[in-house]
């Protein structure tokens, strides 16, 4: 029980190494026994030593933090936290990074790194101890695509075509889909997105993550995916067809503005540690769209929206959770099981198709009363 979290640093920066050993030195539950400047040197440590977790630079010599991830997470697959660069490029690697396998990352600032990174340690520490406990997956070989599933593994099926003469169009402006997720969640809400038909409901997305980050989050999703995928904008009209991601940084619930759906995007204070917290978004569609939504809690640690999801049931909507298999990290899916919250409990990969399917059974039967 009191074995400890052995993690390597690997950072090109002998500054950052010597910061990142020494906050995670100073934790009782983990060490660093080793810290490399390029992923070759950090090759060999790793053979030698076989750490638990390790971090990793984005960018530095001789062979590029990204080419080294993929190589290890094809090889030797092991849990790894990116440290990234607070910019547009980091932002966009960073994403790469996921895709790869990494279990999540860290925004190191641009200016005063010794106090910034001091102030990230609480945040650094808790992403190295979920990362110790987290499932990595192998990765194939092939990039991921959208024809490409979770990890690498191929996609069950392809990307559904629209309905036949429009008739999920016909009530997706009514029906809305909310989805939550944090540890793992940047491809658990691809694996779900690239699915769904380009005359998907509207849907709502909160994703743990800081700012500056959904951006290329969005912009990664919508080049993969038929339906239109975006950060939301405070006012803006919730159409179908769209995916709509909270902004790292901001709290994203939704409105009523007649017979619409708005986007509310403000700065109000953290819910259960987090800004964009899942609760909010997830007992906003409770209130307002009832028994019109369809709720999808994905992968992530902690607790956050299981109790608004179970809001979300009690209020008539129909709601998905990943199973334990399928996730980096089982902590949001299991408390929203332990709610109550939870109709289908599935894994990744069959959660898109189920979704589709119970859409186009609803709007049959609507179709066949008309």
């Amino acid at each position: 029980m009191n074995k400890k979290i052995r993690v390597i640093v690997v950072d090109d920066s002998a500054l950052v190494r010597s910061l990142l050993a020494e906050i995670i030195n100073r934790q009782r539950d983990m060490e660093c026994i080793g810290t490399a400047n390029d992923p070759l040197v950090a090759r060999e440590m790793i053979r030698e030593m076989n750490p638990d977790v390790i971090t990793l630079d984005v960018e530095m010599p001789r062979m590029d933090g990204i080419d080294f991830l993929g190589r290890l997470m094809r090889l030797r697959p092991m849990p790894v936290v990116m440290i990234s660069t607070l910019t547009e490029r980091g932002a966009e690697v960073t994403m790469r990074a996921l895709e790869l396998g990494a279990v999540d990352f860290v925004a190191k600032p641009r200016v005063g790194l010794a106090s910034g990174l001091n102030e990230l340690a609480s945040q650094i520490v808790d992403k190295i101890r979920v990362a110790a406990v987290a499932r990595v997956h192998r990765v194939a070989a092939p990039p991921p695509g959208p024809g490409v599933g979770v990890a690498g593994a191929p996609a069950a099926a392809a990307i559904p075509p629209a309905s036949p003469s429009g008739l999920l169009g016909r009530l997706s402006t009514e029906k809305i889909i909310a989805i939550g997720a944090s540890t793992g969640g940047t491809e658990a809400i691809r694996e779900v997105l690239v699915r769904m038909p380009p005359d998907s409901p509207a849907i709502v997305i909160t994703q743990h993550m800081p700012p500056g980050f959904t951006t290329s989050f969005a912009a990664r999703l919508n080049s993969l995916c038929q339906i239109t995928v975006k950060e939301a904008v405070n006012g803006e009209r919730i159409l179908p067809g769209h995916a709509y991601i909270a902004p790292g940084g901001t709290q994203f619930h939704i409105a009523r503005s007649g017979a619409n759906y708005v986007a509310v995007v403000d700065d109000a204070p953290p819910v259960n540690r987090h800004k964009p917290s899942v609760e909010v978004l997830f007992k906003s569609v409770a209130a307002v769209a009832g028994r019109n939504a369809y709720g999808v809690m994905l992968t992530g640690m902690g607790a956050d929206g299981a109790v608004a999801m179970r809001e979300m049931k009690d209020a008539g909507s129909y709601n998905y959770v990943q199973d334990e298999a399928s996730c980096i990290v089982f902590g949001m899916p299991r408390e929203a099981i332990a709610h109550g919250a939870a109709d289908e409990v599935l894994p990744l990969t069959q959660i898109a198709g189920a979704l589709v399917t119970r859409l186009r059974s609803t709007t049959d039967r609507m179709h066949h009363r008309i």
